[in-house]
């Protein structure tokens, strides 16, 4: 095979291969390319092109300490051109661009790079819990009976147009579908696991200014705002790093501090919720670095590859017993194939011996009466081996029967297995249903506490109010109530002063039958018993009253002096 004639160093391999070395940090060798592609009398000394050269002057140099995203943007600038649709799509081409970078994460170890549906479903979750919109899995699923059972996924480009042709984001802004990517790519390939505006007390003029905290698996970095332009500092974590909630101060609320090595930062959340769960991110990423463990998306990821080797490793198992199933049972026919062969030539050799054998008997009947005895015995032998090869037949067949329906059974028992799967997926997708109205009506109930929260705020000099006013009332209520047992001592006396007239009355009327007789009097008043006045008597709640209304009305007056005077 004629070798490939290669350009030569200074087109565009060397632009190429020096562009690489920059991006990757890879001290670029001209002279190694010059030598790889020097040209003899028969060609380019490399026969296999730029491959080699790539591999061996660059790729195995490269470190862990070159920019993954630009890296992955350059390649992305030698492939776009020619794999993107044409269609017009309902993203920009930097949104295609983080779509891209996201398909090489979730993509199966092998070539060509594909995205499995089950991956796939899971980017579109992603995607619609970002942009605030609940799952469609219905359309999804009709997305997937109409998906060509000859490919076992997509492409990065056909992904693209998925995501791009706007089929499960019906209803969205274009810069909300935007968002939702750049959020996804931030946590699945910046390893963003939450980012928020916080304010910071500072270390040496101690004022609290504004900040946009970004949380990754082993630092917290905080710039002047979200566009990431202007970065202020960087909080490291490592195991020895501990969070804590503090109470309000200085007019400060929502704090919690960071206690790392050398340094601590006191923070203030914008409320409560945003205080515990920036507490939680930070503790569970502290819990992380201690075990050791990968960042929760990037452990998701490796389990549900686990998962899916292992349903792939037991249904090849599944298969294989099949097969052997399929093999025994085909031995099985054969075997019994072989003794029906058997079978029918014993008994094709059985008839011919008989023919011969009445020839025989026909011919010398009368001279071997011997033979015949003997030959009797012969077939009675013969038929007793036939009845019992048929015998033997039978007992096979029954086998044959029994394998047919162990493997009806069989076939049942992986129905059954595969409905209860199917049960488990719906009570899956079930429970996270419950969960994501669980964690709605959370947020709901926690908008009403706040609410109720600000309400008995405005609410408070109001109260305080109205326990002055409360305070004011008291103090009038217990000087009437004062006022109503001096009555009540008051009402006493003068009832145990009618109870003493009374029974003066009946002694009085006892002694006498003279209206003109006296009745003592009790502490000073003295009262005749006269005829009944024409006018109306005092009438009280004891009965008649043992005063005169003037008697009464004087008496009052005597009180009332006697009140004012205390």
């Amino acid at each position: 095979m004629a070798r490939e004639k290669w350009p030569k160093p200074g087109s565009y391999t060397e632009v190429l291969s020096h562009n690489l070395c920059t991006v990757l940090k890879v001290p670029h060798d001209p002279v190694a390319l010059e030598e790889h592609f020097r040209d003899d009398d028969e060609g380019p000394v490399s026969n296999q092109g730029y491959m080699p050269y790539l591999n061996k002057f660059i790729l195995e140099k490269v470190q862990d300490n070159f920019d993954k995203i630009e890296f992955n943007r350059m390649c992305w600038t030698l492939c776009v051109k020619k794999n993107l649709t044409k269609n017009p799509l309902f993203i920009t081409e930097e949104d295609a661009f983080k779509i891209w970078v996201i398909f090489n994460f979730l993509s199966e170890d092998k070539y060509p790079l594909i995205i499995v549906p089950e991956e796939i479903e899971y980017l579109l979750k992603k995607l619609t819990e970002a942009m605030g919109v609940s799952w469609q899995q219905e359309q999804f699923e009709n997305y997937k009976i109409n998906f060509d059972d000859s490919k076992d996924g997509l492409s990065a480009w056909e992904l693209i147009e998925l995501v791009g042709n706007g089929q499960f984001s019906k209803g969205m802004d274009r810069q909300t579908v935007s968002m939702a990517i750049n959020e996804v790519f931030n946590e699945l390939i910046l390893d963003v696991l939450k980012q928020g505006y916080m304010i910071k007390k500072g270390h040496r003029r101690k004022n609290w200014t504004e900040r946009w905290f970004v949380l990754k698996p082993n630092i917290i970095s905080y710039y002047v705002s979200e566009d990431l332009k202007d970065k202020k500092g960087d909080i490291l974590l490592d195991e020895n790093c501990c969070v804590e909630s503090l109470p309000d101060k200085d007019g400060k609320k929502c704090l919690f501090l960071i206690k790392c090595f050398d340094k601590t930062f006191e923070i203030s959340a914008s409320d409560k919720k945003k205080k515990q769960e920036w507490i939680q991110a930070i503790h569970s990423t502290i819990h992380l670095l201690k075990l050791g463990s990968p960042p929760p998306h990037k452990e998701a990821r490796q389990r549900r590859k686990e998962l899916r080797k292992k349903l792939l490793a037991e249904q090849e198992e599944l298969e294989r017993q099949m097969k052997e199933l399929q093999i025994a049972n085909e031995n099985k026919q054969q075997e019994l194939e072989a003794v029906r062969k058997k079978l029918e030539e014993a008994a094709s050799r059985a008839a011919e011996e008989e023919k011969k054998r009445l020839q025989t008997q026909v011919e010398l009947q009368a001279r071997f009466s011997t033979e015949l005895e003997r030959e009797k015995l012969i077939r009675q032998q013969m038929e007793e081996q036939v009845a019992q090869k048929s015998s033997e037949l039978e007992q096979y067949l029954q086998r044959v029967r029994e394998l047919e329906d162990m493997y009806l059974k069989l076939q049942e028992a992986l129905e059954d297995e595969r409905q209860a799967r199917q049960d488990e997926e719906t009570v899956r997708k079930l429970q996270a249903r419950l969960l994501e109205e669980e964690s709605s009506k959370r947020a709901e109930l926690e908008k009403w506490h706040l609410e109720q929260q600000q309400a008995i705020q405005t609410t408070e000099a109001e109260k305080q109010e109205l326990e002055n006013q409360r305070v004011i009332k008291e103090q009038a209520l217990q000087e009437a109530l004062e006022q109503l047992q001096q009555l009540e001592l008051e009402r006493k006396q003068a009832l145990e002063q009618y109870e003493g007239v009374k029974k003066k009355l009946e002694m009085a009327a006892k002694m006498t039958k003279s209206w003109k007789d006296k009745v003592a009097h009790h502490e000073g008043l003295i009262r005749l018993i006269e005829p009944g006045s024409k006018n109306a008597h005092l009438i009280t709640n004891w009965g008649p009253a043992a005063f005169t209304q003037a008697e009464l009305e004087e008496r009052q007056k005597s009180w009332k002096e006697k009140k004012t005077t205390e």
